[in-house]
């Protein structure tokens, strides 16, 4: 069962931290072309700023990081840049997960992975169980992933496991079945290199996340950046519904959690 709530039906426990971020990472294409680099140096150069922005959730204390890295849309990117992008996916598999196991941080990846080649799902399912027992961070990693993809697998793993709810299904039918049913919805969604559009990405778990839109590109995007992201949450008043005086009435939000630093 989910272990979660919806926000359209209750309304979430809210904090000064976000207790999960979403990120679409855009731009690694056009900071390499501004560099006359070829495409696939701006996506060496974004698994870098991977790396940065776990260690930013980690001592900011953010429980959950969600980042768009394939969407089941870019299988019609030139298949030489497909090709070189599945290469990058598996040597970081292979480079970054025992820091990640080092440092506490649960890795996830969701999507609809039978199109990759076997060697790669298959190191996909040895680091996600290397992993499985970490709790500091949730580091979830959508690949070959759609939002569209993802109802319509959850509403037919439902009807394969209950026919007979047909006409009664509620949404916290359909929510175990979802791909991140494993995590609330996120508070915070960034999409950086100043393209204003979700693309497909989270569409039932972002019905109520607050968004962030900036023209840094994904390679640049520092803890300065990421910071700034962090201080516009910050500043929304977040209702779910709600009038802002019936906001104020309730408690006052949660203290940020404490974070810790990450381990080289």
């Amino acid at each position: 069962m989910a272990r979660f709530g919806s926000s359209t039906r209750d309304i979430p426990a809210t904090s000064v931290v976000p207790r999960h971020v979403a990120i679409i990472m855009d731009g690694n294409g056009r900071w390499a072309r501004k560099r006359l680099l070829p495409r696939f140096a701006g996506h060496r150069r974004g698994v870098e700023t991977v790396r940065a922005t776990v260690r930013a959730c980690l001592e900011r204390g953010i429980e959950y990081l969600t980042l768009f890295a394939f969407s089941s849309e870019n299988w019609r990117r030139p298949e030489e840049e497909v090709s070189l992008l599945m290469q990058l996916f598996v040597r970081a598999l292979r480079e970054e997960v025992t820091k990640l196991d080092r440092n506490g941080v649960r890795l996830r990846v969701i999507g609809d992975l039978s199109r990759f080649e076997p060697d790669l799902r298959a190191l996909i399912d040895v680091s996600e169980q290397r992993t499985a027992t970490n709790t500091r961070l949730v580091l979830t990693v959508a690949a070959n992933y759609g939002g569209r993809w993802d109802i319509l697998q959850a509403v037919n793993s439902l009807l394969t496991s209950e026919p007979e709810r047909r006409g009664e299904l509620t949404e916290s039918d359909l929510a175990p079945h979802l791909a991140m049913h494993y995590a609330p919805e996120p508070d915070l969604f960034i999409r950086t290199g100043g393209e204003q559009r979700i693309s497909n990405f989270l569409l039932w778990q972002l019905a109520y996340s607050e968004i962030y839109f900036t023209d840094v590109l994904w390679p640049e995007f520092d803890s300065k950046a990421f910071d700034a992201a962090l201080q516009s949450y910050q500043q929304r008043e977040r209702r779910f519904g709600r009038t802002s005086e019936q906001v104020t009435a309730t408690s006052p939000v949660a203290s940020p959690p404490t974070g810790t630093r990450l381990d080289a």
